[in-house]
């Protein structure tokens, strides 16, 4: 097969045709990456948590729909993005308020990029997050990384999420 036969698929590409599917299948699309050797690796989430029946459920409709598409990978990986799930979009900021978070910088704010604290939302492109007290107010556009940062004592205590 020439290059001619292979539709080479970028990731802004993927995103728009993978994540309305996820949408209508009651899952959000966290995090999408094309790694070495052809490897496709998604991350998926809804309310309640995830499951391995959800990646396996969402692997098997994506490969169907990626043959059809003519996406280009050899392996997909789907999963749950975990305890400390990235935070990815403004809505991220505003779903996870009240949980403690890791955010790192592009720049220094006060001589620091890197802060852990709690979520107070974001709101017209200004992410709040509460530092040992202090009520900082960060623009998203200077956030390179962010992630929510779990409390293993007290997530222990109490059960998973959508579980009594």
């Amino acid at each position: 097969m020439g290059f001619a036969a292979h539709f080479l698929f970028h990731i802004m590409d993927l995103q728009t045709l993978i994540e309305p599917t996820l949408a209508g299948m009651g899952y959000e699309l966290v995090a999408l990456e094309r790694a070495g050797g052809g490897l496709l690796r998604l991350y998926i989430d809804k309310p309640e948590g995830i499951v391995v029946e959800d990646c396996a459920l969402v692997s098997n409709h994506l490969t169907r729909m990626f043959l059809v598409e003519n996406v280009d990978y050899e392996r997909l990986e789907v999963s749950s993005p975990g305890m400390d799930r990235p935070l990815v979009k403004a809505a991220d900021f505003v779903r996870f308020a009240g949980e403690r978070a890791n955010v790192r910088l592009h720049a220094p704010l006060d001589g620091r990029k890197r802060f852990t604290g709690i979520l107070r939302g974001a709101e017209d492109g200004v992410l709040r997050l509460e530092v040992e007290g202090v009520l900082l107010s960060i623009a998203l556009a200077e956030v390179d990384s962010a992630r929510l940062a779990p409390d293993f004592e007290t997530r222990a205590k109490k059960p998973a999420r959508g579980k009594k």
